[in-house]
């Protein structure tokens, strides 16, 4: 990460402090909270964070002058979640930004009056994060992940770009909603693919090493992640078990693509914060979270490491490369 640009981004917030409290007792400043699971050095901090700092640039919004931003970073458990909600919502902020339908969740057991939006919660009618996509009737709205069947098209592209994998092991995590729906898009689709599907759970870090250990123990095996809020904490873990074991991966975001993994398909996380400062600054002129209707993602990325590929052996198709956003060499 280029560590001095992030801290230059956030230190305009630090340094706008204590004008922030002079300028809201004149009726100017407004406060955003942010909590985020991802930790502060994480490479996704940064672009995830100017995104959403530009986009309320656009918008008429500067750090320090009309607006400061109090980010609470690394909430990847429930305890840490639950203590970073607790002090945001204790500086009283007009709405808080949240990343995750887990720690959005969390963050709504803790109020219900506090204006929420939400970037990359999976199914959050399913979560009971809103009553449904068109009218969220409550004090959350946003924009969801990449619905179910993208899963599916993970496992189409793995077979794409690695055709002999027969056998799929699919990392899950079966103790958050909606944690089993994507496992479920796979199996419908094996079939076609031939494949036989086996799923691994994520709730631990052993347990997972342990799954994807015995698993590569047969030949012709593959990895799809559909747990990206566990794999927060495990990236690097996951990628390098995919390596040591042989075992071509397919993944929901490019991130890990850009630190090894073989190939990626889904939305751009930084584009959906982009995109959460319009409803931040829609709420922040008193729309209500209500009406605003829940959208999902408008475009994905495809991924592809060639350096991982050639080191499987895997002679990547031209159907994949010429489709491919990004191809790391």
């Amino acid at each position: 990460m280029r560590r001095r640009e992030f801290i230059s981004l956030l230190g305009g917030v630090a340094v706008a402090w204590p004008l922030a409290g002079r300028a809201q007792q004149a009726g100017r400043m407004k406060r955003i909270g942010a909590l985020m699971s991802i930790p502060i050095d994480d490479p996704q901090s940064l672009p995830r964070a100017t995104a959403f700092v530009q986009g309320l640039q656009e918008l008429g919004w500067t750090v320090g002058r009309n607006v400061q931003i109090d980010y609470r970073w690394g909430a990847i458990d429930a305890e840490r979640a639950r203590k970073a909600a607790s002090e945001l919502i204790a500086l009283t902020p007009d709405v808080i930004l949240v990343n995750s339908g887990v720690n959005t969740a969390i963050l709504l057991q803790a109020t219900r009056t506090v204006p929420v939006v939400f970037v990359t919660a999976i199914d959050p009618v399913g979560a009971g994060l809103v009553a449904s996509l068109a009218r969220p009737g409550g004090n959350a709205t946003g924009f969801s992940a990449a619905d179910f069947s993208l899963a599916a098209k993970l496992l189409e592209l793995l077979k794409e770009i690695a055709p002999r994998v027969a056998r799929v092991a699919v990392l899950r995590d079966p103790s958050v909603p909606a944690g089993s729906a994507p496992y479920g898009a796979i199996q419908g689709a094996a079939s076609s693919f031939r494949v036989e599907v086996v799923p691994i759970d994520t709730r631990d870090i052993d347990e997972l090493e342990r799954g994807i250990t015995a698993f590569a123990r047969t030949p012709n095996g593959g990895l799809i992640l559909v747990a990206p809020f566990f794999a927060t904490r495990s990236r690097d873990l996951i990628i390098s078990l995919a390596a040591r074991h042989r075992l071509p991966a397919a993944y929901p975001s490019s991130v890990f693509v850009s630190n090894g993994g073989l190939i990626s398909y889904g939305p751009g996380p930084a584009d959906q914060y982009r995109l959460a400062a319009g409803y931040v600054d829609r709420i922040l002129k008193r729309e209500k979270p209500a009406d605003l209707p829940v959208q999902a993602p408008t475009k994905y990325l495809l991924a592809l490491n060639m350096k991982t590929a050639n080191a499987l052996g895997l002679d990547v198709p031209a159907s994949v490369l010429v489709r491919a956003d990004e191809v790391i060499e």
